[in-house]
């Protein structure tokens, strides 16, 4: 079995989160501002999966996006590699809430679409399609059209589609809310077969406890508006895992400290706070 990497030599971090606060203007005469995050650090390692929990409205997807370069902090800084972010690259890739694959374009193709963008010979990026596509599990739906999946495998489609440019870091915005309780248990597993093969650095965004604690190496805990750290849970279990790991008692514990930590942080907003757009909404 793989030793997590909680057990394994410390790495350099790959990403750098450093004292980041960002604040957007509300709507309204008000005119007031929203405080997203206030003073957020954080680090994530070159092989890590990174976990981020909190409640509605925290600045998760606020985080995400300004590590995706969508977004610029107010103070702070956000580095990858040792350079700041500055723009969206090629060195992330981004797996939204919903998959957002072009309907005209099979299956193939539109994990294809990045890496026309590259410039890679149409026999190449076929052959690196085809590769992904058969490590998500979908070698015999090449010539499908997005219509024609699951949204399960819709999503599968979509992680192929970020894998494809080959990017450093994986991105991930709550990738599996949309779909059923049962694929959803089924796409954990496969996905943590699917980063134990291809090594990138994780950041995934959930309302998932349990989800957050199965695949992660840490988990990021923040509180309500503004957003802020307020626990790191380390999670120590070998790897590969399976279902079974959630009916343990050392899981259950995990659990416990993650809702011990949220408790005092559910209710209601703050007046001034608004819901915060997701990802893949920025994008748009």
């Amino acid at each position: 079995m793989t030793e997590p990497l909680a057990q394994q030599d410390a790495a350099p971090a790959f990403l750098e989160v450093r004292g980041v606060s960002k604040s957007f203007g509300a709507a309204g005469k008000s005119r007031r501002h929203v405080q997203a995050l206030q003073d957020v650090s954080l680090e994530v390692g070159p092989r890590e999966f990174l976990s981020i929990v909190g409640p509605s409205g925290c600045g998760k997807s606020t985080l995400l996006r300004l590590v995706d370069g969508l977004e610029k902090p107010q103070s702070g800084q956000v580095l990858l590699g040792g350079r700041p972010v500055k723009a969206p690259g090629l060195d992330r890739g981004v797996v939204f809430q919903a998959p957002n694959l072009l309907p005209w374009r099979t299956v193939v193709r539109n994990v294809e679409f990045g890496l026309e963008s590259k410039g890679m010979a149409r026999r190449e990026r076929r052959a690196r399609a085809l590769e992904l596509l058969d490590i998500v599990g979908l070698a015999g739906f090449a010539g499908f059209y997005p219509s024609q999946l699951s949204g399960g495998m819709q999503q599968r489609v979509g992680l192929a589609r970020a894998l494809a440019i080959d990017p450093a870091m994986l991105l991930m915005d709550e990738p599996f809310a949309a779909v059923d309780a049962q694929t959803r248990l089924v796409l954990q597993e496969e996905l943590e077969r699917v980063w134990l093969q291809t090594e990138k650095a994780v950041l995934f965004i959930t309302h998932d406890i349990e989800e957050a604690i199965f695949l992660a190496d840490r988990v990021i805990v923040m509180s309500r508006t503004p957003g802020r750290i307020i626990d790191t849970v380390p999670v120590d279990f070998p790897r590969p895992r399976h279902f079974d790991l959630r009916g343990t008692p050392e899981f259950a514990q995990l659990v416990r400290r993650v809702l011990d930590s949220l408790r005092a942080q559910v209710g209601s907003l703050r007046p001034s706070a608004v819901p915060e757009p997701s990802i893949d909404e920025a994008r748009s």
